[in-house]
């Protein structure tokens, strides 16, 4: 793995862009969410770099607490019934995941990157 001699706030930066955590200018992706096996423009080996579920965690509760507020503050202002809330905020959970799942997948991905965070680094116990 090439090391990284960018500083964490810029390895943020590039993981929110969703670029290439080695040189900074490749795409990340090739589709919604599938990473490029390859960096189109100094070819690093993407195939290996793996967000895990980290990702979806994190905004499983940040999602999930945002909506709440929102539906509690909707519901104080206007109290619709419940079926037009499941009708509100269903898609508003729906678009917030999936606009929202991207960056936070390849910023983890640049983070990783940027700690030198690798499979490679696992604790052998058999000494």
């Amino acid at each position: 793995m090439a090391s990284s001699k960018r500083s964490q706030n810029e390895a943020i930066v590039l993981g929110l862009k969703c670029r290439c955590p080695s040189c900074g200018k490749g795409r990340l992706y090739d589709g919604l969410l599938s990473v490029r096996e390859n960096c189109g423009e100094c070819g690093f080996d993407l195939e290996n770099e793996d967000s895990g579920d980290g990702p979806v965690s994190f905004l499983i509760f940040f999602i999930g607490a945002l909506v709440v507020i929102m539906a509690f503050v909707v519901d104080a202002k206007f109290a619709p019934p419940l079926w037009l809330h499941a009708i509100i905020w269903a898609p508003v959970i729906a678009g917030m995941t999936i606009s929202m799942l991207r960056p936070a997948k390849s910023l983890m991905i640049a983070l990783q990157f940027h700690h030198r965070a690798t499979q490679s680094n696992e604790i052998d116990y058999d000494e």
